[in-house]
């Protein structure tokens, strides 16, 4: 079967790319695109590494196929970053310790600005649901619940 040319912009600049039909979101946008901030831990979508939003709505980027994403917005992690400086979310995580090996951080990120995109001002109780989709093998989750609180404290105070 021929690769087929999907268009998409990510992270605000639109790109044209040939893939195959199996291949994922993920492997295109770290194989083709070089954009490698995003990982895949499991190929499953059970880990959250992954984690993008697509037109708005956040996915397990290595289950969807990247011609699924034709005429898509997609953001990772690298988006999240403006005019060189770290977005509050990703500050937090670096000011509050929650990165160890940082496998799992992307993810996390794009779990935590999804949540705090959808809820400013989120309980313990919320941010531990709202990042139940994402796995850390690394800490015991505490740091970065830490950090998502704080950006959201962080983004409330401007």
């Amino acid at each position: 079967m021929p690769k087929r040319v999907i268009t998409l912009t990510v992270n605000g600049t639109p790109y044209e790319v040939a893939v195959e039909p199996w291949w994922s979101l993920l492997y295109t946008v770290r194989e083709e695109l070089g954009l490698t901030g995003s990982k895949e831990g499991c190929g499953t979508g059970d880990c959250g590494a992954c984690s993008m939003l697509l037109d708005g709505r956040l996915v397990t980027s290595c289950i969807v196929l990247a011609v699924e994403a034709d005429g898509c917005q997609v953001t990772t992690v690298e988006g999240l970053a403006q005019g060189g400086q770290l977005h509050p979310v990703q500050q937090a995580f670096v000011e509050k310790g929650a990165v160890q090996c940082g496998y799992c951080i992307p993810g996390m990120v794009m779990a935590a600005y999804d949540l705090l995109r959808r809820n400013p001002r989120p309980t313990l109780e919320e941010v531990r649901l709202g990042l139940a989709g994402n796995l850390c093998r690394c800490t015991g989750y505490a740091k970065i619940y830490e950090a998502v609180l704080a950006a959201a404290e962080h983004m409330q105070s401007g």
